[in-house]
């Protein structure tokens, strides 16, 4: 499609007659590389509209503290806000979200993959609207693996991981086997070592709210990763999250990276990757004799809080960005390797995306991650990355911290499970589940 075509696509989708002055929003989003791209675009938003943007970008745990307070707070700093699949249906149930039930026939709502719309509503009402989707899964150097005598299953396990990762691991030549996430947070590391833990039969709680750090498979998933770390990981891995384990990937220092499927655009684009022609991907490990995998599902999700005076004006905001006309635009700019994935439907139907590498394995690895069934063992929450509580967000972030101190050696597996284990039932106890 041309740029011509595609911004008479985004145009279509505004109702600019409603759109009584032009208004001035300011925006909260996460600096990864698909929202930097979109502020990058808004001028086209700004011709159509006349609305202005302004952009407050912030590091992935820096956003979540900033949006938590402004909302709890009221304080109405912002008036859309980038949040996810954890925040959305809570806030939309307390009633600090504008409903985005209203949303123009020309959005069509319904093209957005089911799984993203169940998560990012409550009660059948949808609150936040995906920009895009994910889930997890293994990139992989294919130069390396193929140098290390080895093939990369379409499914790996993580004790095939582990052996794959020390063959490819090259210190003389600052190649590391495998990068991971250790940054504290319960968004960043917090989710990545929650996602391991439940392949190796883990959970975060039993039925009763009882936490389970004290039993065997969480002991197992951290000795094994911390393990498998030492061994084949970046030095300073506890304080890596998604962005330095992609810029540590782009710049070939890694054999291995399993984190968020969108990040396959950027691994892959020769522009920014001095590797993007030797990747390849496979779905997130399970351990040997288990079949839960590592994976996660996320939304990162454009909501509209509910003290800003300028709805109107940012559901406008949200349809454009979120559109497949906007999915087009990006096409028309920077190619459809590097549109927005894993929001809509029509996307895995275009027969321009369909032959993308990484398109297949990206729907593949959504369609596998179930939240309400996360866990080996029986659970009474939601969510797989996360447990889809208020209280989840303090407390994860705690023990994420305890964890990151035991992956810097600042202390022992075991002490770093006692202290989330006392945490955790101290803070479930305090608010009323125990």
């Amino acid at each position: 499609m041309s740029l011509r075509n595609a911004l008479c696509a985004t145009t279509a989708l505004l109702t600019l007659a409603g759109a009584a002055t032009a208004e001035n929003l300011v925006i909260a989003t996460v600096n990864n590389g698909d929202m930097i791209r979109m502020q990058g675009l808004t001028d086209d938003f700004t011709k159509q509209t006349g609305h202005k943007v302004e952009w407050v970008t912030l590091e992935e745990n820096v956003l979540r503290q900033r949006v938590t307070t402004d909302i709890t707070t009221k304080g109405g700093a912002f008036d859309i806000m980038t949040i996810g699949m954890y925040e959305t249906p809570i806030w939309g149930a307390n009633g600090w979200l504008v409903p985005l039930d209203d949303l123009s026939e020309d959005y069509k709502v319904d093209d957005i993959l089911p799984a993203m719309r169940a998560g990012l509503s409550h009660e059948g009402t949808l609150y936040a609207a995906p920009f895009y989707g994910e889930s997890s899964m293994v990139m992989y150097r294919t130069d390396l693996m193929e140098k290390a005598g080895m093939e990369m299953p379409a499914a790996p396990t993580w004790q095939f991981i582990r052996q794959a990762a020390a063959a490819m691991t090259d210190r003389d030549n600052d190649i590391n086997g495998i990068c991971l996430r250790g940054k504290a947070g319960w968004g960043e590391g917090g989710a990545f070592i929650t996602v391991t833990a439940n392949s190796f039969g883990a959970r975060w709680f039993d039925e009763d709210w009882n936490a389970q750090f004290d039993q065997p498979q969480w002991k197992e998933a951290l000795e094994f990763y911390t393990g498998m770390m030492a061994e084949s990981g970046p030095p300073g891995y506890a304080t890596n999250g998604f962005n330095e384990n992609l810029s540590l990937f782009q710049q070939g220092k890694c054999g291995m990276w399993i984190d968020a499927t969108v990040a396959a655009s950027f691994v892959t684009n020769p522009n920014d990757s001095t590797v993007a022609d030797s990747v390849g991907f496979a779905l997130a490990p399970n351990s040997e004799g288990i079949e839960k995998k590592s994976n996660w599902l996320w939304a990162w999700a454009l909501a509209i809080p509910a003290g800003t005076q300028k709805a109107d004006a940012a559901k406008e905001f949200i349809e454009w960005a979120t559109s497949q006309g906007y999915i087009e635009l990006v096409a028309a700019n920077e190619g459809w390797a590097n549109v927005p994935p894993g929001a809509r439907v029509s996307l895995y139907e275009n027969p321009n995306y369909k032959d993308i590498p990484f398109a297949q394995k990206t729907l593949d690895s959504i369609l596998a991650a179930d939240p309400t069934d996360p866990t080996v063992d029986p659970v009474p929450y939601v969510g797989i990355q996360f447990v889809a509580i208020p209280e989840f967000a303090g407390i994860a972030t705690e023990v994420s911290q305890e964890f990151s101190a035991a992956y810097a050696g600042q202390q022992s597996v075991d002490e770093a499970l006692a202290k989330a284990q006392a945490l955790t039932n101290d803070a479930m106890e305090a608010a009323g589940y125990r």
